[in-house]
């Protein structure tokens, strides 16, 4: 069996709040961290043209997420955004934008946060744990 995500207290609260912050449109923005333990959540711009049902991370935060990791920042894990009224758990929207690159995916919708691994044609759902930062 995989060993669980570890996702700081930090980290757990800020997604919670970044929802409700956004609401009734959709949050979004990047995780970052090591191996399987995500230590930060940043926010980017929802730059989507309907970001009350979707959501498109701002590319210029995502080249300048990956342009630090390479300097030495810490790496990019993965990606988070909200599902305002909805469950969590990723909608044929999620589905159809996912890449297949093996990245976690942090979905906070009306049942609280789940993670999953984006995985080619499906989403992986994990199981974690939260820590302390």
């Amino acid at each position: 069996m995989a060993m669980a995500l570890q996702v700081t207290r930090d980290v757990l609260a800020h997604l919670a709040d970044a929802a409700a912050r956004a609401h009734p449109r959709e949050c979004c923005g990047i995780l970052f961290g090591q191996g399987e333990r995500i230590s930060q959540a940043r926010d980017t711009a929802n730059v989507h043209a309907t970001p009350e049902t979707h959501f498109e991370i701002d590319p210029q935060a995502l080249i300048d997420a990956h342009r630090a990791a390479r300097s030495g920042g810490p790496e990019v894990l993965g990606y988070f955004h909200s599902h305002p009224d909805s469950p969590a758990r990723p909608s044929a929207t999620d589905r159809a934008m996912a890449t297949g690159d093996g990245r976690i995916w942090a979905i906070h919708g009306a049942n609280g946060v789940t993670f999953w691994r984006d995985r080619a044609n499906l989403f992986e759902p994990l199981s974690y744990e939260a820590i302390d930062g």
